[in-house]
């Protein structure tokens, strides 16, 4: 089957009536244990979108608990909108599996507002994706890797051991898509994880909680479809089986389209 259209396909929801959606979590976007974690995200955007309705309130944050991984296969998807005020809707999601709750989500959707200050951080000073080569994907990685081009270039190798978290590099989907909220939720789960660089071999990283942030709309809208993105991700602290995972997503011009946060679970392989 060509890529065209398949990530559209992967996390598309249809209405069942009074707030409730279906979707369907696809084999092809998961690693160990289930599905991916920012892959979820997207399909649970895409029900809150529908919920919304208003392209002028785009999506600005969303929180992601996963309580248990779903299998591959049907997901009904719960939106409830807790709150429309004048610039603001914040929705709440729950995501079955069955009779198994699995997510439960928040979501921030709003338009520009009045502010009374702008200002951004700097892109980090990297070489462009063109002068890099991408990593190779071995056979025997999950299916969802062979989706995705990496190409590093922040931080030590994985399972070099190396004393600090910090990995990133430019990374995009096979498939030529036009960026938007639920690609970006994809690629701030996408990267292994920065923990990975200090260890010298896989761990087991389940995801308890995700949070995303939108910051930018239109730069979102202007990377050009098939473009990469910088993503960097760094942890600081990991203590009694639990890290943290800070993410950044910048566009090819250098604007903040997503920063994220993750707390996850590092457990050595049985």
């Amino acid at each position: 089957m060509s890529d065209a259209g398949r990530f559209d396909r992967a996390i598309a929801v249809a209405s069942a009536g009074a707030g409730r959606y279906d979707a369907e979590a696809q084999a092809g976007w998961s690693a160990p244990p289930g599905p991916n974690g920012g892959y979820l995200a997207g399909i649970v955007i895409q029900a809150m979108a529908a919920e919304v309705a208003d392209p002028g309130r785009p999506i600005r944050s969303i929180t992601l608990h996963y309580l248990r991984a779903p299998q591959p296969g049907p997901l009904t998807i719960e939106v409830a909108t807790e709150r429309a005020g004048r610039n603001v809707t914040s929705l709440s999601a729950r995501v079955h599996q069955g009779e198994q709750l699995c997510i439960v989500a928040l979501g921030a959707f709003g338009g520009d507002v009045e502010a009374a200050d702008a200002f951004a951080a700097a892109m980090p000073e990297v070489p462009a994706a063109a002068a890099v080569a991408p990593w190779p994907v071995s056979p025997r990685a999950p299916e969802i890797a062979q989706r995705f081009e990496f190409r590093g270039v922040i931080g030590e190798p994985p399972f070099s051991g190396a004393q600090d978290a910090l990995t990133g590099g430019w990374m995009r989907l096979h498939e030529a898509r036009a960026l938007d909220a639920p690609l970006l939720a994809l690629l701030a789960d996408a990267w292994l994880p920065a923990v990975f660089t200090r260890l010298h071999g896989f761990a087991l990283m389940p995801t308890i909680d995700l949070t995303i942030h939108f910051r930018d709309p239109a730069a979102i809208a202007a990377v050009a479809a098939g473009d990469a993105v910088l993503g960097v991700f760094s942890s600081t602290h990991a203590a009694g089986g639990y890290v943290e995972e800070d993410g950044q997503l910048w566009a090819p011009g250098g604007a903040l389209l997503a920063q994220s946060r993750q707390l996850a679970l590092v457990r050595p392989l049985p």
